[in-house]
This record gives C-alpha cells, structure tokens and sequence, in this order.
C-alpha cells in the first residue's frame, strides 16, 4: 500500500510545522512542509497530496487578529484549489492557529462548498490572557473521519484567541445537531462540557474545542494533537507504570485520517 502524501504549510510565525510533520510520518504518511509562497507558486501540486495541514503558532505575528492575513491571503488566491482539493477527497486538519485560519476563511464551519465566507470567529479568551495548560475534552465524532472510534480525548492547549463564536446561539446548536460540533471541553472532575473556566481555557459556549465541515474532511481544533504523540509527552507519565503509560490521544487524529484514506 503506498502511504499518503501529508503537506504542512508553514508562513511566518508559524512554529508548529515540524512536530506536525513528525506526527503524520509517525501515522504511516509520507510529510513534507511547504512554505506557504511555495503553493501560491504552484497550486496544481496540491493535487499531489491527500492531506493538507495548517499548523499552530502565529502566522504573520497575528497584526490585524489570530489567522486574519494568512486567512485572506488563501481565500485571494487558493479558494478554487482548496474547493478542488476536498472534493477529490482530500482531507484537511487546522490546529490551534490553522483552525483560526479555517473558521477566518471560511472553510469551516460550512465546507469548502458554501463560498468561503466566514459565519464564526474565534476570537479573545474570556480570561483575556493567553492560556497554556493541558484540557481534556470529550469526542461526539459526528461526521468527522478524524474522530472516529474516539470517546474523550486529552492534549495540550496553548492559545489566546480560542473562543468559539457563531452569530446566534441557534447557529451553534444547529452546527450541533449537525453533527459538526465534535469537540467539547469537559470538568475533568464530572466528565461533562463545560463553558467554565479553567477545564474550559477559552470560554467557548457549550465548550466547543472543535469543529468540522459538513463532509467530515476538514476539521479544527483549538487543542495540539501533535504535542501528545508519545506517552512520553504526558506530564505524568513518570507516575504511571512501566506496563501501563498513558495513551498517545494526539496520534489517535493523525491514524485516524490515514485510515480513512484507505
């Protein structure tokens, strides 16, 4: 079986790329990074490729808010490749930053099919501070080929603009009902979503974490899949036994897109 073909876009200020990169070879895929002027060069290579990624970090230093210039430099020049890309089948994972620059493009929540025009943000931590700190968070897969199998799911979160917002409260649940809203933050202490703070870092309302479009193809998340890819990366995982580390969850999102290409 020939392996996938992952691509990573990095742009300036970006600063997740490799770990990401890492994190689809460590899943069975072939993974190379880009810089983002690379593909401006040559959009037909995207077609090269089965999985496009848009990393964390803070791309052209976020100046105008998180993801906003990458974001209209994609929906300028990339809206018809990206549209072509998904339809082929093409999957395609934002993380923390990348997620900000789906939602700001408007890939998600809608698809790639609506147009492209933005109908959420995400926008300032209730906390109004940047927040780092490892979330858990339970999976209602819906739709989403990354989820699939998952029931809760814990990694790190590290981020400042990661409040999940629609225009109404009804646009949300309709995302909901939807099957879209496939992350949600929980109290570790209940195991339920919660918009508390801080097993909540964001103050996302019904403690969205992430979401996906309606095809299952793209999905975001605020939370880094790639930071727990090794039981090695817990916090903890000195106090668990040798015959009995923590589970990698992060890698789960990586080997689950490979799986669905199969």
């Amino acid at each position: 079986m020939v392996a996938p073909k992952a691509l990573v876009l990095r742009a300036p200020g970006t600063n997740c790329d490799q770990e990401t990169a890492q994190a689809w070879k460590m899943a069975g895929a072939e993974s190379e990074i880009w810089h983002f002027h690379r593909l401006l060069e040559s959009p037909s290579k995207l077609s090269e490729f089965q999985i496009l990624t848009f990393p964390g970090g803070f791309s052209y230093g976020d100046d105008l808010g998180a993801g906003r210039v990458w974001s209209a430099r994609i929906h300028q020049t990339l809206g018809d490749t990206l549209r072509t890309f998904v339809d082929n089948g093409g999957l395609i994972l934002g993380i923390c930053n990348g997620f900000q620059v789906l939602v700001a493009t408007g890939l998600l929540p809608e698809g790639a099919r609506a147009g492209m025009k933005p109908t959420a943000s995400l926008t300032y931590n209730v906390s109004r501070q940047f927040e780092a700190r490892w979330v858990s968070m339970q999976v209602e897969a819906g739709k989403s080929v990354f989820l699939q199998g998952i029931t809760s799911i814990s990694m790190p979160s590290a981020h400042g603009e990661g409040r999940f917002m629609t225009a109404s409260p009804e646009e949300l649940t309709q995302l909901q009902a939807n099957g879209q809203v496939v992350l949600r933050y929980i109290d570790p202490t209940t195991g339920q979503p919660t918009e508390q703070y801080p097993a909540n870092p964001n103050g996302s309302p019904l403690g969205v974490a992430g979401v996906c479009d309606p095809t299952g193809r793209i999905l975001g998340l605020m939370p880094h899949p790639e930071r727990f890819v090794t039981p090695l990366h817990h916090p903890n995982w000195t106090r668990f036994p040798k015959n009995a580390l923590p589970s990698a969850d992060g890698l789960k999102l990586f080997t689950n897109a490979i799986a669905a290409l199969a």
